[in-house]
């Protein structure tokens, strides 16, 4: 049986454009049906399509992505999943964008050595990178809120608008439901706030 070329595609959101990684595959002669694409997060090997795309792969095929940082975020599991395909499956990995990492290249010891040892730095400068974003994300977030900057959804409060639903509700005029659809609450939170109105004007 023929040897085979599959191209890995990840982009992290539906926000993201795959065009570019796609144009390299298409570059290197990969059909469409040959493509997997995953739109998710790099966190782990947990991928619908890169699951689907291991299945597909057989000893001699080779499988391109663009870029190491497409492969994956986490250092362990990209050089878990790098040994799983190139020393279990026996097929071969090329990286689009850092022509060291092409493992069809190297049939000997010295060309592997060499590909391994390229591999560990990249997989720990994306992880070195990723835990920088983390913690500029972390100082940015301790600034804000340093600052004031409130997180989350803002707290409910009462309104004279509330004050006017709540009136109406508490007539018999309009039902619960519609009490909350005028105050635009969740359930939870317009029974809060009446127990809270009910508290202040009973002191």
């Amino acid at each position: 049986m023929e040897n085979r070329k599959f191209g890995y595609i990840r982009v992290s959101s539906r926000d993201q454009n795959e065009a570019r990684q796609l144009q390299s595959m298409k570059e290197v002669g990969i059909s469409n049906r040959d493509i997997f694409i995953d739109k998710q997060s790099g966190t782990d090997f947990n991928r619908d399509q890169y699951q689907s795309l291991k299945h597909h792969l057989r000893s001699g095929d080779i499988l391109y992505i663009h870029s190491l940082d497409r492969f994956g975020r986490n250092k362990e599991e990209i050089l878990n999943e790098w040994t799983d395909i190139t020393k279990s499956i026996k097929a071969d990995i090329v990286v689009l964008d850092m022509p060291l990492l092409d493992t069809s290249k190297y049939q000997d010891s010295i060309g592997t050595f060499i590909s391994d040892l390229v591999l560990q730095i990249l997989s720990w400068l994306a992880e070195e990178e990723r835990e920088r974003i983390k913690k500029r994300q972390r100082e940015g977030i301790d600034v804000a809120l340093q600052n004031g900057v409130q997180f989350g959804r803002p707290k409910a409060e009462i309104t004279d608008a509330f004050i006017t639903v709540y009136k109406e509700w508490k007539a018999d005029r309009i039902t619960a439901t519609e009490a909350m659809r005028r105050a635009d609450m969740k359930r939870t939170t317009f029974y809060k706030l009446v127990k809270e109105y009910e508290t202040q004007q009973a002191n």
